[in-house]
């Protein structure tokens, strides 16, 4: 049996509970989901088990995540851990479909909420909008962004913010360069 990397368990059993209660689900409710008794679901949520690659397959299934942010802890000095996220580990989230690449800038997702990094590649686009129950705020650090949010238009550029609250919004970066935000996100999504 393939079982998850020590080094990258360290606050996988923190982020898994963070994920399963910021989507409303009991540690019953999420052990029935995956076949798995309580206890074993609350001892790896403790950092006391390790879930096996297709126990973190399940998981990232039953939460809607991609399981690129269950193996995505990157190593950090002991006195780092839960304080700094360096420039070199931040942890991918999300695919590139649709050209953005996003990395978490949080050192884990325990906190109510969550800080991203997104880069949308020239051309990229959401075409259809998305709508999640979080309230968001982005600020624009490069580049050129279109946004829609709620039906209205918006062309953002460097050093311009907005704000999301659960309406429905679309993105698209036609312009030549990469447009680069810096975002809040609460509750975490990822």
């Amino acid at each position: 049996m393939v079982h998850a990397d020590p080094q990258q368990t360290k606050s996988l059993g923190a982020d898994l509970r963070a994920l399963r209660k910021a989507r409303g689900q009991t540690l019953a409710g999420l052990a029935g989901t995956l076949g798995r008794s309580v206890g074993w679901l609350s001892q790896v949520e403790r950092d006391m088990s390790e879930p096996s690659i297709s126990d973190l397959r399940a998981m990232s299934a039953a939460l809607g995540v991609p399981m690129s942010i269950l193996f995505g802890q990157a190593f950090a000095p002991v006195e780092e851990q839960g304080f700094v996220v360096r420039h070199g580990a931040r942890r991918p989230i999300g695919g590139a479909e649709q050209g953005l690449v996003e990395e978490l800038l949080s050192p884990d997702l325990t906190d109510d909420f969550e800080m991203v990094h997104s880069t949308f590649r020239p051309g990229a686009a959401l075409s259809e909008p998305v709508m999640r129950q979080t309230q968001e705020v982005g600020y624009l650090v490069s580049g050129t962004l279109d946004l829609w949010i709620d039906g209205r238009s918006f062309t953002i550029r460097p050093g311009d913010s907005f704000r999301i609250r659960g309406e429905p919004f679309r993105w698209s970066n036609p312009y030549e360069q990469p447009a680069v935000a810096i975002w809040v996100i609460a509750p975490p999504v990822y």
